[in-house]
């Protein structure tokens, strides 16, 4: 038997999608506007899709602006070769301070406030993702994150922002993502997840934690 919170994030998910379909146009023409502009510095596809984690374990093809180099994976494999300092990084966070792999500038820019990121209306629209919710990481980040965090992210679908985005972001590692996540899912409703849109707002205007 559905209960009235449950009826409530039902409709809260299906106000999203609408609200997605109104916004998708655009937010696909500042992403592709950036990635033109990417891509006079770093020739290349403008959009990306690449495989993540969802609901259920269900793995589906999410959008990304391009914001890394073509060859980024043997860039990433040299760099990390090189340092131990640096693989300690990674395997902490999921990502760099300093990345190599970054097309320039305007996608530096792009990703600190969170352009990159526009094109993920598309996965709202398609019923893949929703605004608010654990973020869709990298196949091979998620594989490191303790069982009972990624079990506990698979109950609901991922969002384009989440307590991740409004804790620290990347300056916070994998695991304490995975304890932010497991907060979200057990606290989740509708008000929640309005806060949580109001609070992300101000963090990516004030590009706090994101490079």
């Amino acid at each position: 038997m559905t209960t009235r919170a449950d009826r409530q994030m039902l409709l809260w998910y299906l106000m999203q999608r609408g609200l997605a379909v109104c916004l998708v146009i655009p937010a696909l023409l500042i992403a592709l506007l950036a990635g033109a502009l990417i891509r006079l510095r770093s020739p290349g596809v403008i959009l990306l899709r690449t495989t993540r984690e969802g609901k259920d374990g269900a793995r589906f093809s999410m959008y990304k602006l391009r914001t890394m180099i073509v060859d980024a994976d043997v860039v990433l494999a040299r760099y990390l070769a090189e340092s131990d300092a640096v693989r300690q990084e990674w395997r902490q966070y999921g990502r760099l301070a300093c990345d190599p792999r970054i097309a320039g500038s305007v996608a530096r820019w792009a990703r600190r406030f969170s352009i990159d990121e526009l094109p993920q209306i598309l996965n709202i629209v398609f019923g893949q993702m929703t605004f608010v919710g654990p973020r869709p990481l990298p196949l091979e980040v998620v594989a490191t994150m303790r069982s009972e965090y990624r079990i506990c992210r698979q109950k609901v679908l991922p969002g384009m922002t989440g307590l991740w985005q409004v804790s620290g972001r990347s300056e916070l590692s994998i695991n304490a993502m995975g304890r932010l996540d497991r907060i979200y899912v057990r606290k989740r409703c509708v008000a929640l997840d309005l806060a949580i849109l109001l609070r992300t707002v101000r963090t990516v205007v004030n590009s706090k934690g994101a490079y």
